[in-house]
């Protein structure tokens, strides 16, 4: 991925990019507190499928959330590649589990092109758009619609 420092700061965006089953997704940075290495989470019964269990962080018990399982893939299967992703989602800190961070970037806002109106999953709402360039193609993932208010994780939050 191209980056270009001329840019104005007001026309670009700052976004983390990482990999699940080899695509490629990102979101922005601002909703990121911190990227950690993989460590075993302690898993809760009953738990929705997509969350692997909770985890210590720093005094906090945060629940982390197998992304792949949450976007409609396959399971991930972590390995000593994989990372855990902390976000700030509505307030509440969890851990998104990726197969690999690939990098931060300041991309263009230009870049961003809306997702193709297709009504075949509610799912497509996660997704902000893509950024196209030569050989690759990013999904620009919106986390506060990914994770609505309602959704039972922040019973797994202390």
């Amino acid at each position: 991925m191209q980056v270009n420092s001329s840019i104005n700061t007001l026309d670009t965006l700052e976004i983390i990019a990482f990999h699940l089953h080899e695509q490629e997704f990102c979101v922005r940075t601002t909703t990121i507190r911190e990227i950690r290495g993989w460590g075993p989470a302690m898993p809760i019964p009953h738990a929705p499928a997509d969350v692997i269990g909770v985890m210590n962080l720093r005094g906090t018990v945060i629940p982390i959330i197998d992304l792949a399982t949450k976007l409609g893939m396959k399971n991930s299967e972590p390995n000593e590649r994989s990372a855990i992703v902390v976000a700030e989602v509505h307030g509440m800190a969890m851990g998104l589990v990726v197969d690999r961070v690939s990098d931060i970037l300041t991309i263009a806002s230009s870049l961003l092109q809306p997702v193709p109106e297709i009504s075949v999953s509610g799912g497509m709402r996660y997704a902000e758009g893509i950024i196209a360039q030569a050989g690759s193609m990013i999904c620009f993932l919106n986390l506060e619609n990914m994770f609505e208010r309602s959704e039972p994780y922040q019973a797994f939050a202390a």
